[in-house]
């Protein structure tokens, strides 16, 4: 048995501090996310300072969060057999993530965030997904669905016909096995072209464990106010944890809320991953039987550690944090 097998875009980051001059110079807007091609994803990478570079997807980060905590994680997610798809697998494998989706021998190469964050610890991205783009049905491997207690999912791949038909497999093969899945809306972006279809899955039965921000949730929404969007999603699914930045967070479940205060920080450095930690912090709590309360809590203290450094995934081992509370 798995704690959670996760699916999303598997991208490589590259992570890089900037000035705002030198945002402006590249006449990248501050806090935009824009997709980009492959001659386009080349020509800013050339333009961009020393930067980091680590396996990355939204879900991997999840996964990766779910090992450091002590946990068990698996991913499902599309890589070509090029340099950069072997330092993703390489990485994901490194840090304990089974990840055994082969890699295309044809077709886009692998996908890369490229990643602006200035000072102030905002993040803009430059985004080329390439073969993550790709993901079908074929690679939903049934025993590794059935293997894991949670399967989480990307809202960021609800976008390809395709990597929709290979979630809405992971969801039945995840049912059909009497397991749960989990959806992450991602963005509001995601949520202004597929809320409708986000919706109907909760209202299907499709969505045990939802995760959104705020801004997600008003999109999801639209028109509500938070207090009635918390409703409209309570009445939906049966679990759901909505992020608010520096203002914590509120768990629902049935007649249950908890409101989770954000965990300190000293100092915000960068606000990459900080969703996807936190989702970790909560499904591992909520795999090894924690009260919802205390799966926020998690979800939080993970959240606190990856957005006190530059980038996505954590610099200490999350068990040993979590210890300390």
């Amino acid at each position: 048995m798995v704690d959670v097998l996760c699916s999303g875009n598997a991208l490589v980051d590259v992570l890089a501090t900037v000035t705002e001059e030198q945002l402006q110079a590249l006449a990248i807007v501050k806090n935009s996310y824009e997709l980009v091609d492959a001659e386009s994803a080349e020509s800013l990478y050339a333009a961009m300072p020393p930067a980091v570079e680590i396996s990355g997807g939204a879900a991997a980060n999840t996964a990766v969060g779910v090992v450091s905590l002590g946990g068990t994680a698996s991913y499902i997610g599309k890589v070509r057999d090029d340099q950069l798809g072997n330092v993703f697998r390489h990485d994901l494998r490194a840090a304990g993530v089974a990840f055994d989706t082969p890699a295309a021998s044809s077709g886009p190469p692998t996908g890369r965030a490229l990643t602006f964050i200035t000072p102030d610890a905002h993040r803009t991205f430059r985004t080329y997904l390439g073969a993550a783009n790709e993901l079908t049905p074929d690679e939903v491997d049934e025993d590794t669905v059935g293997a894991a207690d949670v399967t989480y999912l990307e809202g960021y791949l609800w976008d390809p016909p395709t990597a929709k038909d290979a979630f809405r497999k992971a969801m039945k093969l995840a049912h059909d096995a009497s397991r749960r899945v989990s959806l992450t809306l991602s963005d509001a972006f995601c949520v202004n072209n597929w809320g409708h279809e986000f919706r109907e899955r909760l209202a299907d039965g499709d969505i045990d464990i939802q995760f959104a921000n705020e801004a997600e949730l008003l999109a999801l929404f639209a028109g509500a106010n938070l207090g009635k969007a918390l409703e409209q999603l309570r009445d939906l699914c049966p679990i759901a944890a909505v992020t608010m930045s520096e203002h914590g967070s509120i768990v629902i479940a049935g007649d249950e809320t908890h409101e989770v205060a954000a965990a300190r920080v000293g100092e915000v450095v960068d606000t990459t991953g900080a969703g996807d930690l936190y989702a970790a912090g909560f499904l591992f709590g909520l795999t090894h039987g924690e009260t919802l309360a205390r799966c926020g809590e998690l979800g939080s203290l993970c959240a606190a550690e990856v957005i006190s450094h530059v980038g996505a995934r954590p610099q200490r081992r999350l068990a040993e944090l979590v210890a300390s509370f």
